[in-house]
C-alpha cells in the first residue's frame, strides 16, 4: 500500500483556547501515540486533511512530514476523527503510530463487482458486509476486496471462505460469514376487501345466465 504524506505540526500549548484559536487559523488540533511512545500534541492543516485522508475508504498508512525530527518519517493510521456535528468540519484527530515491520489488524471494504445472474434473472442481491477484519503487514493492506457476483444464481451466496485474499493477508471473520446473496424476488399479494368474493361469484352466475337484473313490474 502506497503511504499517504502529509504535513504536521508538533504543538506545545494545549486547552480549548489553544484548539479554538488552531481551528480558527485553519488547523485541526490532534494527538499522536502508540505502543511504548508518549502522546505527542499536534496539528494539521484543515484543507490538506480533508483532500488527502478525510475522503478515503479504508485503512492508509499516513507518513509525517515535519520540521519536528522525532515526527518527520513517522508511521501512523488513522484512529478517529471529531466532527463539528453541524459543519461536519473535523475537530480533533487522533493518529495511532505502527511499525511497519509488525503485522496490524484493520478493516478493508468489501466491494462488490458485476451482475449477478440471478438478479438477472429476477431476483435480489443482498449485500450484508461492508467491510470486513483483516490481519497483515501494513504495507501489505489491501485498498478494497472485490467479489465477483457475475455468476451467482438465485439462492446463491458468497461467504468469507470464498475470498481470494492477496497473498499476507489473512482474515479475522468467521469462515462461514456471509457477504452477499441473490434471493428470489418476492411477489406482494394485495388484500381482498371482505365480502369481494361473494360479489364476483353473483356476477359471475349473472353473465353465465346471460340475463340482466331488473326490478319487477308490480301487477294491479
Amino acid at each position: 500500500m502506497e503511504t499517504i504524506k502529509l504535513s504536521v505540526e508538533q504543538r506545545q500549548e494545549r486547552g480549548k483556547g489553544e484548539m479554538g484559536r488552531l481551528r480558527r487559523s485553519g488547523r485541526v488540533p490532534g494527538v499522536f501515540y502508540g505502543p511504548g511512545t508518549n502522546s505527542v500534541s499536534v496539528c494539521v492543516d484543515t484543507r490538506e486533511f480533508q483532500y488527502k485522508v478525510e475522503g478515503l475508504e479504508g485503512s492508509h498508512l499516513i507518513e509525517f512530514l515535519s520540521q519536528t525530527t522525532d515526527l518527520n518519517g513517522r508511521i501512523a493510521l488513522l484512529k478517529d476523527v471529531q466532527h463539528h456535528p453541524v459543519t461536519t468540519e473535523p475537530l480533533h484527530i487522533d493518529f495511532y503510530e505502527i511499525d511497519v515491520k509488525v503485522p496490524i489488524q484493520v478493516g478493508v471494504p468489501v466491494h462488490l463487482v458485476g451482475k449477478a445472474e440471478g438478479v438477472t434473472a429476477g431476483g435480489v442481491l443482498h449485500y450484508f458486509r461492508r467491510e470486513i477484519m483483516v490481519e497483515c503487514l501494513p504495507l501489505d493492506i489491501p485498498e478494497s476486496i472485490e467479489i465477483d457476483v457475475t455468476p451467482l444464481e438465485i439462492n446463491d451466496a458468497v461467504r468469507v471462505e470464498d475470498l481470494k485474499l492477496p497473498s499476507g493477508v489473512s482474515t479475522l471473520e468467521d469462515a462461514q460469514l456471509m457477504l452477499a446473496s441473490v434471493a428470489a424476488p418476492t411477489v406482494v399479494e394485495e388484500p381482498v376487501e371482505e365480502g369481494a368474493d361473494e360479489a364476483l361469484a353473483e356476477d359471475g352466475d349473472t353473465s353465465e345466465a346471460g340475463e340482466t337484473p331488473s326490478e319487477e313490474t308490480p301487477t294491479e
